[in-house]
């Protein structure tokens, strides 16, 4: 291993546009950037990056509000969340790239590709989708979003566990319960609520994706433990 790629495994931040991104850039090769989804953090994707940085450059950012990355004012858009993963990029002199993401993470992907398309080599979609959020679903965010900022992320953690992990996983798998807890735990609920904000008015992107389809576009499960929400 050179100093360069050692350099590359130790956690960052980039100033990009005015907000603070925590990241990780580790190992070389072609590029892959992995998103998370909410409300976790980069630490989501470390059995990944072990994998895929022994022959890929793979970039593991916070989205803003989330992890170690800075809480902006709401709403938190999958576009802006996009932007700050371009301005990001710019700023490592990476011109192209996979870009993969995780349930919000995969809205954000989605965004990206729609705002910059000629930067996408392909994308890997994780228990996500392209259509926007029913009036539902919008309710739903609304009333996780007051949650979070009036009683703080634990409830919202304890009250998601059970959507995201098989009950035999949580029977048998503690270390991955306390690991997706903590992470959800420790999100900022400011953050947390303004990504429920930006989640809850996306775009309806299966039109712009068709329009698209020179790029290939990859759905995967996350892994056997999730549940697509």
């Amino acid at each position: 291993m050179t100093q360069q790629e050692a350099a590359r495994q130790k956690s960052q931040t980039q100033i990009v546009d005015g907000v603070e991104i925590a990241y990780d850039d580790v190992g070389s090769g072609p590029c892959v950037v992995l998103l998370h989804g909410y409300p976790f953090n980069r630490s989501l994707w470390r059995e990944q990056v072990e994998v895929l940085s022994k022959d890929h450059r793979v970039i593991v950012p916070d989205l803003r509000g989330h992890g170690e990355s800075a809480v902006m004012p709401a709403p938190a858009t999958m576009e802006l969340m996009a932007k700050d993963v371009a301005g990001l990029l710019e700023s490592l002199d990476i011109s192209h790239a996979t870009i993969g993401g995780l349930s919000m993470g995969g809205y954000v992907a989605l965004a990206f590709y729609r705002l910059f398309p000629s930067r996408v080599v392909s994308l890997i979609l994780a228990s996500t989708r392209a259509q926007g959020d029913s009036e539902e679903a919008k309710q739903n965010r609304k009333q996780q979003e007051e949650k979070a900022l009036r009683e703080g992320m634990e409830g919202i953690a304890d009250g998601l566990l059970p959507k995201l992990l098989t009950p035999d996983t949580v029977a048998k798998s503690p270390e991955v319960v306390k690991q997706l807890r903590g992470m959800m735990a420790d999100t900022d609920p400011k953050g947390a609520a303004a990504a429920l904000q930006g989640m809850a008015i996306r775009q309806d992107q299966r039109k712009s994706q068709e329009e698209k389809s020179r790029v290939k576009r990859l759905t995967r499960a996350f892994n056997k433990t999730t549940k697509k929400r």
